[in-house]
């Protein structure tokens, strides 16, 4: 079996601080974490005819189980911490942030592998077995302005 390409940055140690923007895309790109509605009224219902036009991510059951497994990753490691954040139909963005310190850095492949295997057990109640495709993205941001634009990216 021919074995894959890596998309990482070659020779680079992804457990050095940093900051890392992360993108992790849903199996096949189907949209299962909800929907982009027009507005939302007070009982999450669609309201069409409202004055605000500003299109707004309405996760249903299972974005809501990745959101909160995203925010879980803060308790893992003492030296791992969650930025940013935002919830599409078929994919997430988010920024990893690993400091200095603590009992070892893990690698960021290793915190990734840990929230994509929870967030899919924690989804099996939903009869939804394999949520994510096999890698994802990641890019380290470099510096402050590189930060903020990703930061109003997300």
């Amino acid at each position: 079996m021919p074995r894959r390409k890596s998309i990482r940055l070659k020779n680079y140690d992804y457990s050095l601080p940093g900051y890392y923007f992360i993108t992790i895309c849903a199996q096949n790109h189907a949209k299962i974490f909800g929907n982009i509605i027009t507005a939302v009224g007070a009982d999450d219902s669609v309201c069409p005819n409202t004055a605000d036009p500003e299109p707004h991510m309405l996760a249903n059951d299972i974005g809501r189980i990745v959101e909160k497994c995203w925010y879980k990753i803060n308790n893992l490691y003492e030296n791992v911490k969650t930025d940013a954040f935002c919830l599409m139909p078929n994919h997430i963005h988010g920024i990893i942030v690993i400091s200095e310190g603590g009992q070892g850095r893990p690698p960021l492949h290793k915190i990734i592998q840990g929230y994509k295997s929870v967030s899919t057990r924690m989804c099996y109640k939903y009869n939804y077995r394999n949520i994510w495709q096999r890698n994802y993205y990641d890019r380290i941001i470099r510096n402050e302005e590189e930060y903020s634009k990703i930061q109003e990216y997300i």
